[in-house]
């Protein structure tokens, strides 16, 4: 079989990079940049699948698609659950019920972000441990929210649907991003849209279904279906999601990386601190739009159809933006989306959201827009970790766990804008007395921040490149 150079060149680093060298006293240290002794440490590249296509590669992609969809789609009704607790006498009478329940959902997800400095380069030097992981996810997914389904203590349920089903999707979701590098490389921004829009679609498809489950059968038993509903879904999906390099040609120990030359990036740090704040406002939306939704006398069905439209609406837009992302500069992907967002939030929900029309409105333009940004993260790291597998991953872990923080402090801070709030809203956001000015003005700021960070980012590049014409020239 013939392989393009370009195509052997690529396997042959992320091999070399994977592969430890036989233990020897002779054996030399290598870095990444060194020349490798193929016959010795490469395999054999004609066993390994094609990265970028293929069957292969694409029913990873589909499965992963499904794996999140799963894992998010909890996260995804969050808020119907959270509305359904308060409006609960045996959950709401509990005592600090108002400010324990609404953390349930942004300390799960937040466990799932923040992970991922600590799971990524665990992965990256002992890769095999991957796929048990995985396995262990599933059951401790199942589990969590089963034993969620029988208690009723808040404290509990915290334990169980926000620390417990955190750890678990913090499992499932790492290995599906630490495969995904080695299946795509130049269409790694793609991938990575569509594994992002899985979560999405699982946000159409669990908030329309679970109204109708609470009504019928009651929280309890809800929950417990969902649970049952995981395991059966994920197990049959499991075996498609694996590695492009086989973990059994892996069983050694690969040293740490020592190189930290990313650090002295400036364009990663910019890009981590727009990604902070966007995380503080993105998710505040998310949490709130049901209970918000009720202000407007709006049924609990048409809440979850809000919900399920922002989510629909995230797919085409993490899509398109993964898609977008291999080809256009992202700090001008970043900024035009960010600021659009801002506008959206100021002027669509603080001012126009008043109906049910209004609301679907928000709930669209929120999700086409403010969703995409995570199928960003690959392009940001491209230029740093060029085709470096475990430094694309390791740096994946940051920028989630930057996000992470904001997805855990944004609902204690918007709990205390709208219940702590000091000023007269009514006559700007005149809605439940103007109680939900100080969080409109809080999500819109911090997209408005992000965009000016992420203005600052797209003029480094532009002038990176100037410079770099100048010096070919």
């Amino acid at each position: 079989m013939s392989l393009s150079p370009n195509k052997t060149s690529t396997d042959e680093l992320e091999l070399a990079a994977r592969t430890p060298l036989p233990s020897s006293r002779s054996t030399l240290a290598l870095n990444r940049g060194d020349s490798l002794p193929t016959s010795s440490m490469m395999l054999n590249e004609s066993s390994l699948a094609p990265v970028d296509g293929g069957a292969k590669a694409y029913s990873f992609l589909l499965a992963s698609f499904f794996v999140q969809a799963l894992v998010w789609g909890f996260q995804g009704a969050n808020g119907i659950f959270l509305d359904s607790y308060l409006t609960t006498p045996k959950y709401n009478s509990q005592p600090h019920a108002s400010t324990i329940l609404p953390v349930i959902g942004p300390l799960s997800s937040g466990i799932i972000y923040c992970s991922g400095v600590v799971l990524y380069p665990f992965y990256a030097r002992y890769p095999y441990h991957r796929r048990t992981s995985m396995w262990v996810g599933v059951a401790l997914a199942w589990a969590s929210l089963f034993a969620a389904s029988y208690v009723t203590s808040v404290i509990a349920i915290l334990l169980f649907e926000g620390v417990l089903y955190g750890i678990a999707g913090s499992f499932l979701y790492a290995c599906c991003i630490s495969y995904m590098t080695e299946w795509f490389v130049n269409k790694r921004g793609m991938a990575n849209g569509v594994i992002f829009a899985g979560t999405a679609f699982g946000g159409i498809i669990v908030p329309l279904t679970i109204p109708q489950l609470i009504k019928a059968y009651g929280l309890p038993k809800t929950i417990r279906i969902f649970s049952i509903a995981i395991a059966v879904i994920l197990v049959p999906l499991l075996p498609f999601v694996r590695p492009r390099i086989p973990d059994s040609r892996m069983h050694q120990q690969i040293p740490a990386p020592q190189s930290k030359e990313w650090m002295k990036s400036t364009t990663i740090w910019i890009a981590l601190a727009a990604n902070t704040l966007q995380g503080f406002g993105y998710f505040v939306p998310i949490v709130w739009l049901p209970t918000f939704a009720r202000e407007l006398r709006i049924t609990t069905s048409q809440a979850a159809l809000t919900v399920a439209l922002l989510n629909g609406a995230s797919v085409f837009g993490r899509i398109s933006m993964g898609y977008l992302s291999d080809v256009l500069d992202p700090f001008f992907l970043a900024m035009s989306t960010l600021l659009s967002t801002s506008l959206v939030t100021f002027v669509i929900w603080g001012l126009l959201s008043r109906n049910l029309a209004g609301l679907l409105s928000f709930g669209i333009a929120y999700g086409m827009l403010a969703s995409g940004w995570t199928s960003l993260f690959t392009a940001f790291v491209r230029p740093v970790a060029k085709e470096n597998p475990n430094l694309t991953t390791t740096l994946f872990g940051y920028f989630l766990f930057s996000r992470g923080l904001g997805n855990i402090l944004s609902t204690p801070i918007s709990s205390g804008l709208i219940t702590g709030s000091t000023v007269d809203m009514r006559k700007a956001f005149p809605l439940s007395g103007g109680k939900y000015g100080n969080v409109i003005i809080f999500v819109g700021t911090c997209f408005a921040g992000a965009a000016g960070i992420s203005l600052l980012g797209w003029a480094m590049d532009l002038r990176q490149r100037a410079g770099s014409r100048v010096s070919s020239s």
